[in-house]
């Protein structure tokens, strides 16, 4: 069993270091819930892709669910201002309903797909192949890279700090590079649990932290540490690995939430 679970446990791996630094950029920005806008995004382009002709998990409903995600990145970039009369949030939560109603219409002319937004929800993590596993590790690594070559930029975008030049090309570019990992996540782990790898490791780096550096090693920590805990419960009590991960994600940031406010007292 547990040499069957050796892939599973690979991708959540990397799925938890990508999206525990993802999620500190989220955070810093306020923005807790483009990744479920960008998600819905993705789910939309294959939902269109197919009413097109093009079945789902083909290279055409990848690209595009990626063209879709790419556009809510650029339509997120042009939106964004210094001084904002309504909050950004506001607009991604727009963007997010659109996007779940036109999908729920396109899904009421091929009721038969409607499975599809289930495994978008949940995923197929347990069915993970090498070749997932590899293309994951490769596509990940490359937006590791072109963040840590451009953070400066990126990061005095996310704290909004003095205008750079360029601002709204690099805001672009960060959500575009963020609308990739989402579309890519999705389709194995589901909405839920990409959701959970980004907010809750950065949560607790937040608790614990002001400096960057030690925010990503902890967030790095406790997305690493909860997706080895959840592994083992699903396999020692046969449970769905994916809530099983987001329920050890939840006891992990109630008990940082509550050293956090004893340390505090």
């Amino acid at each position: 069993m547990l040499a069957f679970m050796l892939l599973p446990i690979a991708a959540c791996l990397i799925l938890a270091l990508i999206h525990a630094y993802l999620g500190l950029h989220v955070l810093t920005r306020g923005v807790i819930f483009v990744d479920l806008a960008l998600a819905q995004l993705a789910a939309l382009g294959a939902l269109v892709g197919y009413a097109l002709g093009w079945p789902f998990h083909t290279m055409g409903s990848y690209f595009f669910s990626l063209g879709f995600t790419l556009l809510g990145a650029l339509f997120f970039a042009l939106s964004r201002y210094r001084h904002m009369r309504v909050p950004h949030e506001g607009i991604i939560g727009i963007v997010y309903a659109v996007a779940a109603a036109v999908a729920i219409l396109i899904l009421n002319f091929i009721p038969a797909e409607a499975e599809h937004l289930k495994h978008m929800l949940v995923g197929n993590l347990l069915y993970v192949d090498q070749g997932e596993v590899i293309k994951l590790a490769i596509m990940y690594g490359c937006v590791g890279l072109i963040h840590y070559l451009f953070r400066r930029p990126f990061w005095a975008v996310s704290r909004d700090d003095a205008p750079i030049p360029y601002a709204r090309a690099w805001d672009f570019l960060f959500y575009a590079t963020f609308g990739v990992v989402v579309t890519s996540s999705v389709e194995i782990a589901g909405v839920l649990l990409v959701f959970a790898y980004l907010i809750i490791p950065s949560v607790c780096a937040f608790l614990f932290s002001d400096r960057l550096k030690k925010q990503v090693l902890i967030a790095w920590g406790v997305g690493v540490s909860a997706s080895a805990m959840g592994v083992l419960m699903s396999i020692r009590f046969d449970l769905p690995t994916g809530p099983a991960i987001i329920c050890t994600l939840g006891v992990m940031v109630g008990l940082a939430g509550l050293f956090s406010l004893k340390r505090a007292a």
